[in-house]
């Protein structure tokens, strides 16, 4: 299990540093060519400004230094609302507790730089608490909604009485107590809610704001994802109409859609792991077949693991050991103590003592094949409270 667990990590962060390369890659190519030609022309003015008004370079570049420290301090050549009025100041805590950091408004103060390490430390930590509450009762209704539409399914087919109750004797009926939604249908209910979302409140931010329909959209993925560039802000202007309507509006879409993307994220990190587990499942099984040709040609009396019976889905999500020398003796007719076979199959045993303590003290853990196959098993924190939702949501309610 640690290994598996090892080799899950280093692949994953080996994919992380390759998805990074590649990205910078593709931006440093579309990207660099317009800030060499934005440079030049910034060169070409700067020249012509000097020249103009009979000014040295130093000069020039001091003052605008002098500039960028004040537009730091909130200063602005167009005329914007105070950054730090109460709705600016609240407008800023909600970035910082939400993590999204725009970093329009920052404090230039001693004092205020010290209360936001400690004011961010438990706001963050609370608005993730959250975060991950909103994601347990959003994967609960989803599973209510699609374990209700599968039943009506399963009425009109005749499968079930139209009074709810289940007969023993039919096969979808029974695996109907056990049954869970699938992850790539919440990832698809997550997709489709988050896309609702950033549709709606770009076409609220395309005509207050001025801005395009797609920058519209590109500030609703940068600010519900949490990334915060900051070079595309809203509610920055001193006038609006109806200021406090829009403000409102503002602050419920970009709630929600944190909400929404957030979930979203964990599903899909979901199907980045079943990915991954894939990939470590088929290369251990090259690998496997490889080492079981090695021992077939260094001892001929041993019956090959390719041809021994399964153990019955072994994965790398389950604690599993491979075909060991000690079965190859037993399956071949050999001799083998007690310390052996009880070291060969102590995994079994271990599981075994576990099940029947569980069910002797009276609450045995229910886990279906159907769970393992759509992928709800482990996670930590987020991950952790999503997966035991979908693992132990039921149609009984």
């Amino acid at each position: 299990r640690l290994n598996a667990d090892n080799a899950r990590f280093l692949l994953l962060a080996v994919l992380i540093v390759l998805y990074m390369l590649c990205g910078a890659a593709v931006f440093s190519a579309i990207e660099l060519p317009t800030e060499r030609e934005a440079k030049e022309r910034w060169e070409e003015r700067l020249e012509n400004f000097t020249r103009r008004h009979n000014l040295s370079r130093a000069e020039l570049r001091h003052f605008l230094r002098e500039y960028e420290e004040a537009s730091v301090a909130g200063i602005r050549v167009d005329d914007i609302r105070p950054r730090w009025d109460f709705t600016g100041a609240f407008y800023f805590v909600g970035t910082v507790v939400s993590t999204i950091g725009f970093g329009m408004t920052t404090p230039a103060t001693v004092g205020g730089k010290i209360f936001l390490i400690f004011y961010g430390l438990i706001g963050c930590a609370g608005t993730i608490l959250f975060f991950n509450l909103f994601l347990e009762r959003l994967i609960t209704v989803i599973a209510y909604v699609m374990k209700s539409c599968h039943e009506r399914q399963l009425r009109r087919k005749g499968v079930l009485p139209h009074n709810g109750r289940r007969g023993s004797g039919t096969s979808e009926v029974d695996s109907l107590a056990g049954w869970k939604p699938s992850v790539y249908y919440v990832m698809l209910i997550l997709c489709v809610a988050s896309l609702i979302i950033s549709c709606c409140a770009s076409a609220m931010y395309t005509p207050i704001e001025g801005w395009s329909y797609f920058d519209s959209l590109y500030f609703c993925f940068v600010a519900f994802s949490t990334i915060g560039f900051g070079d595309l802000v809203s509610s920055q202007n001193i006038r609006y109409e109806s200021q406090g309507l829009y403000r409102f509006g503002n602050f419920v879409f970009i709630l929600m859609g944190v909400c929404c993307i957030y979930s979203l994220f964990n599903v899909i990190s979901i199907v980045i792991k079943q990915s991954i587990n894939w990939i470590l499942k088929k290369l251990a099984c090259k690998c496997c077949h490889r080492c079981q040709r090695r021992l077939f040609r260094s001892r001929r009396n041993v019956v090959m693991p390719g041809n021994v019976r399964s153990r019955g889905n072994i994965s790398i999500e389950t604690d599993g050991v491979n075909e060991s020398d000690t079965d190859g003796r037993r399956l071949s007719g050999e001799m083998i103590s007690m310390r052996d076979f009880l070291a060969s199959n102590k995994v079994s045993l271990a599981i075994m003592q576990k099940q029947l303590s569980e069910t002797a003290n009276g609450y045995p853990r229910q886990m279906s094949s159907n769970s393992k196959q759509n992928g709800f098993s482990g996670g930590v924190g987020a991950l952790a409270i999503m997966n035991n939702r979908l693992a132990e949501t039921s149609v009984d309610r």
